[in-house]
C-alpha cells in the first residue's frame, strides 16, 4: 500500500499535538489536539456531542454557539488549544435530570423550532443573555441573537420564546 510522504509542515504540526483539559457540561475530559483543531472538532468528533452544529464554518451563522466560561462563543472559530482549562457548556448540558431547561421548554412552547439546525446556537445565545440579564427587552433579545441566523422561523417565535423563558410572557404558548 502506498503511503503519502509527510511534509515538513505536517510533521511539525503532528509533533505539536498536545493534551488539553476541558470541563464539558460538568465532566472533565483530556483530549489530544493539534494547533489547528477547532473547539467544534473536539466537541463533535472527539466527545461525540453532536447537538452543536457546524453550519457555515466561517462564524456567520451562529449554529455552533457554545458557552465558554459562561460567555457565548462560536466553536467553529475558537481554537481548542485556547480552551485548555476552561469550562464548555453545550446544548446537551442544559437539561438537568432529563428535564429541559426553561429556554428549551419555551422554544418548544412557542414553536421556535422549525428545521432545528439553528436551534442549539439560538438556545445557547438566549441562555447566556438570560444568565446576564434575566428580564431583557425585545431589543436586548434581538441584539443578543443577532449573530444567529435562522432561515425558517422569521425570529418572532424565537424572541417570544426568550420572553417566555424570562417570565415576561410574550404571546400565549402555541403548544401545551
Amino acid at each position: 500500500m502506498y503511503e503519502r510522504p509527510v511534509s515538513g509542515l505536517e510533521a511539525k504540526t503532528k509533533s505539536r499535538s498536545r493534551v488539553i483539559v476541558l470541563s464539558v457540561n460538568g465532566e472533565t475530559h483530556e483530549v489530544m489536539v493539534r494547533p489547528r483543531h477547532r473547539l467544534i472538532d473536539v466537541i463533535r468528533d472527539q466527545l461525540n456531542l453532536t447537538g452543536t452544529k457546524d453550519g457555515c464554518q466561517s462564524g456567520t451563522c451562529g449554529a455552533c454557539t457554545v458557552l465558554l466560561n459562561g460567555r457565548p462563543v462560536l466553536a467553529c472559530l475558537t481554537l481548542a488549544v485556547d480552551c485548555d482549562g476552561k469550562e464548555v457548556r453545550t446544548i446537551e448540558g442544559l437539561a438537568e435530570n432529563g428535564q429541559l431547561n426553561k429556554v428549551q421548554e419555551a422554544f418548544l412552547d412557542q414553536g421556535a423550532i422549525q428545521c432545528g439546525f439553528c436551534t442549539p446556537g439560538m438556545v445557547m445565545s438566549a441562555t447566556a443573555l438570560l444568565d446576564d440579564n434575566p428580564k431583557p427587552s425585545r431589543h436586548q433579545i434581538d441584539k443578543a441573537l443577532e449573530g444567529n441566523l435562522c432561515r425558517c422561523t422569521g425570529y418572532n417565535a424565537i424572541v417570544d420564546a426568550v420572553l417566555q423563558a424570562s417570565g415576561q410572557g410574550g404571546v400565549k404558548p402555541v403548544m401545551k
